[in-house]
């Protein structure tokens, strides 16, 4: 799905009706009176410029009661009025948006009449004054008065903004100015804070530095009215988020808290442009090939964990689609006897040969599944707390980074020479070092999928509440498959909630569960995330290419996958396909677990004459397979 271009603030695009009109320039005297008396004074100037210089984890500033009072009530109330958003979702944000501010000279004059007091604030923002007032106190260099980037961001309940620096093209400072309700004040507890990661510093390749974000925030600014947070934008070191808006406990609570409704203008002062004061020629181009250089510098990539680690397998001496009675005794301790029937195996592999991708519902048996239930819900139940590090120092579980790639905990199956404490063991690592990786399952996957097994990568996920995604990334080469058994426990993820083990007793006697309608993504009222999506690369690498939900009517996801219990999704992912996990919200029940596994496989040169692999279709529906899925949200909206 394309983002489209608005022009205009009230968020629904389309061309102005007039021509740009030249932007107002205004006094150094009118400028200042549009801020709060004596912000200009020398010695709160210098204060501010104090406060940067020291603070940490990187530099910057935060200036409570920016703009004069009256001026910014009347900027709110102009926006509750006549600005409309536009809710935008992709693979890092949630936020409901207005056009650029750029844009407002471009409004006919009936619409500029009813924002005066935004136009003012604006020019103030961007204003000589103000840009120098920043200027000095960031040490950052001159700023552009031309070159305007601010837009009304609104964050309502289950909004949020995930871990990224703001390295893109000029920017040179980012700065946020809250809008939230002046007369309710906004509480810590609420979400939506302004989040700084720390920076870890480490010994690349060549012995050059390398710069990664650490997965836990060190500073948190909670939003508070006519308060400016802002910072320089620096590759490899201004990593933010912002904490999700979390949802009241009822509407009531909801209402009297004025709907924890976070407003804020946030936007970008930006490089001189040509023919400004301070422009020079080719600083763009050359911080951006900085940018990149700073960014691949020591290579952080190698301290991303975890790493891709796949493990060789020997081909396999046979392609009898029948077991032996010992491997079919190894697999029903694990597998529900419907899944290793010659008939059932058939009708997966017809259906995946023809869609490549299809989910099983009910997989795991009984008695196995009975265990592992019981053993997630112990570990759902205990929070595991905020600190990365305690984490890895008193559980098996390790965390995922850098937060602007992913950030969940995860277990690897044991090496070959590494052995359990018997504490350590559990069914997840039954499933991790027995099953997944084992000869008899390679050959059920190859029965079930036609595809020839070379190596595996598996690992046991768990996604947090309030915490965990990853966002968008693409895979390069040969088409692999990719196995997510869903083992989350805990119900309300937005699909219809059935007992596993009634259909499965079902599915026993007549070989077959209900088809049903295919499912869409949740509603948004309903949506907590946790869903992975397998969505086209965009073919306009301008575009966001990870925008998957929006007011637009196309889309271009290729197969969505809800939290479930004890279902299997097997995807043959092309290359160029991107994939995420939602971020998902405090509202949800419980965590979203997994175990996720790739394996890679031979090149199939019959792709051509079966079905796709995920990825090189655009987006189209698959008909859903009728036999086992109890639900049909996997192959596409």
């Amino acid at each position: 799905m394309k983002r489209k271009a608005e022009s205009a603030a009230n968020g629904k695009g389309g061309r102005a009706s007039n021509p740009k009109k030249p932007r107002t320039v205004i006094t150094a005297e009118e400028a200042k009176g549009r801020f709060r008396k004596g912000l200009f004074d020398n010695k709160v100037h210098d204060s501010y410029t104090q406060q940067y210089a020291e603070s940490a984890p990187y530099k910057h500033a935060v200036i409570h009661e920016l703009v004069d009072d009256k001026l910014l009530r009347s900027v709110r109330n102009e926006i509750k009025n006549s600005v409309e958003f536009t809710p935008k979702e992709t693979d890092i944000y949630k936020i409901h948006q207005s056009g650029d501010l750029a844009n407002l000279d471009g409004l006919d004059d009936e619409s500029l009449a009813k924002l005066p007091s935004l136009l003012s604030l604006r020019d103030a923002i961007y204003s000589e004054s103000f840009r120098n007032y920043v200027s000095h106190i960031t040490g950052c260099g001159p700023l552009s008065g031309r070159k305007t980037d601010m837009a009304i961001n609104v964050y309502t309940p289950g909004c949020y903004l995930l871990c990224h620096d703001d390295v893109i093209g000029s920017r040179r400072v980012s700065y946020i100015l809250y809008l939230t309700d002046p007369d309710i004040p906004w509480q810590a507890e609420w979400g939506g804070a302004l989040r700084l990661f720390p920076v870890q510093e480490l010994d690349g390749d060549n012995g050059e530095v390398a710069k990664t974000p650490l997965p836990d925030a060190a500073k948190v600014i909670p939003p508070a009215w006519n308060q400016l947070s802002f910072f320089a934008v620096q590759p490899g070191e201004s990593f933010h988020d912002v904490e999700e808006v979390y949802h009241a406990k009822n509407k009531a609570q909801l209402e009297k808290q004025g709907g924890r409704v976070r407003m804020a203008i946030s936007g970008w002062f930006h490089i001189p442009q040509e023919g400004e004061d301070g422009f020079i020629k080719g600083e763009e181009e050359k911080n951006a090939k900085n940018s990149s250089l700073m960014q691949l510098k020591g290579n952080p990539a190698q301290y991303d964990t975890p790493q891709l680690q796949p493990v060789k397998v020997d081909k396999p001496t046979s392609s009898e689609s029948d077991f032996e009675e010992a491997d079919l005794e190894f697999l029903l301790k694990y597998i529900a006897p419907t899944y290793l029937t010659p008939d059932t195996l058939e009708q997966i592999s017809e259906h995946f040969e023809e869609n490549s991708s299809i989910e099983l519902a009910g997989i795991l048996c009984k008695k196995f599944a009975k265990r592992l239930k019981d053993c997630v819900e112990a570990e759902d139940s205990k929070d595991q707390g905020d600190d990365s590090s305690v984490i890895e120092k008193t559980t098996p579980w390790r965390v995922a980074r850098p937060p602007h790639k992913h950030r969940f905990v995860y277990q690897a199956p044991a090496g070959p020479n590494d052995l359990r404490r018997a504490q350590e063991e559990s069914p997840i690592t039954e499933l991790l070092d027995i099953l997944l990786p084992s000869r008899q399952f390679r050959h059920w996957l190859q029965i079930a999928t036609g595809c020839t097994v070379q190596s595996h990568d598996i690992m046991a996920r768990r996604f947090r509440r309030g915490k965990d995604y990853t966002l968008a990334t693409g895979h390069e080469g040969q088409p692999r498959l990719e196995l997510s058994l869903g083992i989350t426990p805990s119900g309300g993820w937005g699909e219809d909630e059935a007992d596993p083990e009634e259909e499965e007793d079902a599915k026993s006697k007549n070989g077959k569960g209900e088809a049903k309608e295919p499912q869409e993504p949740p509603a948004e009222e309903d949506d907590v995330g946790g869903h992975e999506v397998y969505m086209a690369a965009a073919d306009d690498t301008n575009e966001d290419a990870a925008v998957y939900k929006s007011a637009a009517d196309d889309d271009n996801i290729l197969f969505f996958q809800t939290p479930a219990w004890n279902k299997l999704a097997i995807v043959l992912r092309d290359s160029g396909t991107l994939k995420f996990v939602k971020y998902v919200s405090r509202k949800a029940k419980g965590d979203r677990w997994d175990i996720s596994g790739s394996y890679d496989v031979e090149d199939q040169e019959s792709d051509a004459e079966g079905g796709d692999a995920a990825g090189s279709e655009d987006g189209e529906s698959e008909e859903e397979f009728q036999g086992f899925s109890d639900s049909a949200d996997s192959d596409s909206d």
